[in-house]
């Protein structure tokens, strides 16, 4: 199938999660892909600008991914980090030879001046990547978390602290100011399906909602926008989002993540653990649909991917025929 008979799908992510989702659609022969990947995590370590959500979007659709973990390349070595540690640097932020080996590419381009988008670009071409991997925006945007311990990067957070901290407060450094990438807008405006993906709703979608222009562009975008719930029984598969909700008064199951969609998604794919939900969902304007969506092997991400597709593209031939 040419590119010009596909249908183009447009996928908001975060990391583990969102690169599962990623994969199944990627893998669908009539689906041209594009990835609006978060970059509120990104951080500088050793000197190094490292995008954790974005590398793990590459990493994952170029069949590099460390599949045990979620992130990281497989079969990696650490003897830059093992060097470090010697020197006495905090090496709690696991980064692994071939790792480093981008974020080196990375932060000497951006030191160069080149665009953060640009970049992405190039990386996920040259790692064979055939989807659009695409930035919200190309400036600079932090998330930060509250806990009884004071402020703490999200990284500090989510890999040094490990989650412990209950959380009080988020905040987005410099998501106000942002602006959005021109390719995140035509990717939403010229989409046949808008998918969120099963990303933490708080600290991976929030912040590409969260740039100037880019809710705006889905809510006018015409076409089909369907969510993928991350919870399954009211517990989330990886990462703190059940916790993180709870902590700061949300619904911690698949109605929270629809009372945080309300009025961007049409349509809410469910877990069959949480079709008693299904109610409380529909009645916020969602449609609720129940599926079995833990993705563990290639076969269940293209057979998720391939039940969401073929949702919202249903949909999307449905109005145009009326």
């Amino acid at each position: 199938m040419s590119s010009a008979q596909k249908h183009k799908v447009t996928l908001l992510a975060g990391g583990v999660g969102g690169a599962k989702m990623a994969e199944g659609l990627a893998a669908l022969p009539d689906v041209a892909l594009s990835v609006i990947g978060n970059v509120a995590d990104d951080d500088d370590f050793h000197g190094l600008w490292v995008s954790p959500d974005i590398d793990t979007l590459t990493y994952s659709l170029a069949d590099l991914i460390d599949r045990t973990q979620g992130w990281g390349v497989a079969d990696e070595s650490h003897r830059a980090l093992e060097t470090l540690n010697r020197l006495g640097a905090d090496t709690w932020m696991s980064l692994g030879d071939r790792d480093f080996g981008l974020h080196i590419h990375r932060t000497m381009r951006r030191l160069k001046g080149d665009r953060p988008s640009d970049i992405a670009r190039d990386v996920s071409r040259a790692f064979g990547v055939q989807a659009e991997i695409l930035l919200p925006t190309d400036n600079k945007v932090q998330t930060r978390v509250r806990t009884d311990a004071g402020w703490l990067s999200f990284q500090e957070y989510f890999v040094r602290e490990r989650c412990a901290p209950e959380v009080r407060e988020l905040a987005f450094d410099g998501l106000a100011q942002a602006r959005p990438a021109p390719e995140a807008l035509a990717a939403i405006r010229q989409a046949d399906l808008i998918v969120i993906a099963p990303s933490n709703p708080l600290v991976s979608i929030a912040p590409i909602l969260g740039v100037p222009g880019i809710t705006a562009a889905l809510r006018a975008a015409r076409a089909p926008k369907v969510a993928v719930s991350p919870f399954i029984g009211g517990k989330v598969v990886k990462g703190p989002a059940d916790r993180m909700m709870a902590a700061l008064g949300e619904r911690a199951d698949a109605a929270g993540v629809a009372a945080r969609y309300r009025g961007l998604a049409d349509t809410l794919v469910i877990d069959h653990a949480d079709a008693g939900l299904a109610g409380e969902i529909r009645a916020m304007g969602l449609a609720p649909v129940c599926s079995e969506i833990l993705m563990t092997t290639q076969e269940d991400k293209a057979r998720l991917a391939r039940e969401v597709a073929d949702l919202g593209l249903a949909r999307a031939n449905r109005e145009t025929a009326a």
